[in-house]
């Protein structure tokens, strides 16, 4: 259990960090310009918060533990990308599909940007958890 919650800690404080980045620098010049008015003036932060923590727990289950048991963080690297991917990619392509004014572009770079921020996220827990000798 504690190895768990090394990595799971590392992952989210990663993820919420570059996130944060993320969505001050881009998130002001793309989403609020091509999403207006479906955008909150501010976001709702249990809501938020609630999805780091659910999100954080998907991204250990499904990449940083493999990655842990198989001693690569590449592997964790990897399989953060495709988790991000199909997750990100549910939200923005349903969105897409059922959403008047979604913008295409929005998908596009919030897709890649799941693959990525995942990637990332799961390749820190994975080195952290490594680097700690935790075992998952």
């Amino acid at each position: 259990m504690p190895g768990y919650l090394v990595s799971y800690g590392a992952t989210v404080i990663v993820m919420l960090a570059c996130d944060m980045v993320w969505l001050s620098t881009v998130g002001t010049g793309v989403y609020r310009p091509r999403l207006g008015d479906l955008l909150l003036d501010r976001p709702v932060l249990w809501a938020a918060a609630l999805f780091y923590l659910v999100y954080g727990v998907g991204v250990v289950m499904f990449a940083v533990a493999p990655g842990v048991r198989q001693d690569s963080w590449g592997r964790a690297l990897w399989l953060g990308a495709l988790f991000g991917l199909f997750a990100y990619a549910t939200y923005d392509l349903t969105n897409l599909a059922t959403l008047r004014g979604w913008s295409v572009l929005v998908s596009v770079l919030d897709i890649a940007w799941g693959a990525c921020l995942t990637a990332v996220a799961a390749a820190a827990g994975t080195a952290v958890a490594l680097r700690v000798g935790a075992m998952l």
